[in-house]
């Protein structure tokens, strides 16, 4: 990272703690270009009343860094709507920069890079799922939470990776139509009777592992325990050790007595677990989320500065969206 802001010993002073923690992810030679960017966010967003939420998938100077608050997207729109704070800043992907303002119609949401988008959440639009209704009269739509606001708002209910199975059982229904993660939709099937629907999204970043690359691995960890997210494709799950939500995977690792981990997900997440978690070892055959890389200290910076680039959503479409979040919610996660 090319850099305008010196460092000096101040801000030496004032990193040196934070670098101590997370410096097994970032070579020293490097830390003079992002502490003063670091510093410079910390001190501006409390200049502003931002608070700065930030993905499990965000780098590790952003997420142990500058970030408040850290989660999946749900949990962040959730805790965001509960800070005092009437500005928001999102280091994660466009629909949790809408879930977020969803969520807090009232506050200011910023998002650092308007591109930052998702393979899941652009597979499908509030046409298709119009479309998918009118096919299946009267059958119920479960969408996960990686959608548009749009979305959302042709939606009865919302779900995420965690609490799809739970979801789709408490409806009560012989059928539903599951959106948008062909592969989650299929997770779900091989834990319920209820009969899914499903559509063709796929995450970039999950689709492309394979179960040959766990065998491999296998063989030269034969102790190695494998942790994959259900947005993986099927072999890959039947594959590993333990299949599961974010959450619920950091939640393994922590309760784990492996010593060898291969985390099934974005690379940043096994970096930002392997901080809390030194003396285990990661394998690490990982994908970069490339919209999540869009997020960047720069642009953070950049996006406090001028304050952009803000969230709009109407409020009919925010009054139903958020309807269908709400009743997932009061189902449990």
């Amino acid at each position: 990272m090319s850099s305008e802001l010196k460092f000096n010993s101040e801000i030496k002073n004032q990193t040196s703690e934070l670098y101590n923690k997370i410096h097994l992810s970032i070579p020293q030679i490097e830390w003079p270009t992002i502490a003063p960017y670091i510093y410079e966010i910390n001190k501006l967003k409390k200049e502003k009343g931002v608070t700065i939420l930030a993905h499990n998938y965000q780098a590790p100077e952003i997420f142990y860094g500058v970030a408040d608050i850290v989660g999946d997207s749900l949990g962040l729109a959730i805790d965001g709507s509960k800070v005092k704070t009437d500005k928001i800043l999102m280091c994660g992907v466009h629909f949790m920069a809408e879930t977020a303002k969803i969520m807090s119609p009232e506050k200011k949401i910023l998002l650092p890079d308007l591109s930052a988008g998702c393979s899941l959440a652009e597979s499908i639009t509030a046409s298709d799922v119009r479309k998918l209704k009118k096919e299946n009269p009267g059958v119920p739509v479960v969408t996960y939470v990686n959608t548009s606001a749009a979305v959302k708002a042709e939606t009865d209910i919302c779900c995420t990776s965690a609490n799809a199975v739970k979801i789709v059982e408490s409806l009560n229904v012989k059928k539903v139509i599951f959106l948008p993660d062909e592969y989650l939709a299929k997770y779900v099937a091989s834990k319920t009777k209820v009969e899914i629907i499903s559509w063709k999204g796929k995450c970039e970043v999950h689709e492309r592992f394979t179960d040959h690359e766990i065998f491999e691995l296998r063989k030269k960890y034969p102790d190695l325990k494998v942790v994959s997210h259900p947005e993986c494709p099927p072999e890959v799950i039947n594959a590993s050790d333990y299949t599961g939500s974010t959450g619920s995977m950091i939640n393994y690792v922590k309760n784990t007595k492996a010593k060898d981990i291969f985390l099934v997900t974005e690379c940043s997440m096994s970096d930002n677990v392997q901080i809390e978690n030194p003396n285990i070892n990661f394998i690490k055959p990982c994908n970069l989320c490339p919209h999540m890389k869009k997020i960047t200290l720069k642009s953070i910076l950049k996006s406090l500065k001028e304050e952009n680039y803000l969230i709009e959503i109407d409020d009919e479409t925010i009054s139903r969206a958020k309807g269908a979040i709400e009743k997932m919610i009061a189902i449990g996660r």
